[in-house]
């Protein structure tokens, strides 16, 4: 008994540092991104459509599992930097396609090279199997959150 409940104390624990983690996380991409006109949630917009290519907003929204109203919002922004462009979308006539600018590939293949640089040093003293089993248990606790949010409503 007593076993489950320090389990119960960790995996509460562990949730609640994600707030902390993202924190920091996102105060390092701001770092990264000074100078280049780009916010967090632009930078994120670019980072979508160098990974997967060109999208529409609920495409984007979907990866992002962020509401569509708000992608719509950050998409704007980015838009009008000049980073990102539209393109009509032969699968729907209403809802265009957006795609990486050169100028937008290549800042942000730039800005994600040098996090990775920063995740390097970060991950120095890090035991690659510790980082893998990290990443396998928040995995599975997210999923097993969301299944339960999904039971719930």
């Amino acid at each position: 008994m007593h076993n489950v409940v320090m389990k119960a104390e960790q995996l509460h624990q562990l949730i609640w540092m994600s707030r902390p983690l993202m924190q920091a996380a996102e105060f390092c991409v701001e770092v990264g991104l000074t100078g280049t006109n780009l916010t967090v949630r632009m930078r994120a917009v670019l980072e979508m459509l160098d990974k997967y290519g060109e999208q529409t907003v609920p495409e984007i929204a979907a990866r992002l599992e962020i509401k569509r109203q708000y992608v719509q919002i950050m998409c704007n922004e980015t838009l009008a930097s000049g980073f990102v462009e539209q393109r009509p979308n032969p699968r729907h006539k209403r809802s265009p396609v957006l795609a990486l600018t050169d100028h937008g590939r290549t800042l942000i293949e730039e800005i994600i090279s040098n996090e990775m640089k920063l995740m390097e040093r970060v991950g120095a003293n890090l035991r690659s199997k510790d980082i893998s089993a990290a990443l396998e248990v928040v995995l599975a606790v997210t999923d097993a959150l969301k299944t339960q949010a999904g039971k719930n409503e």
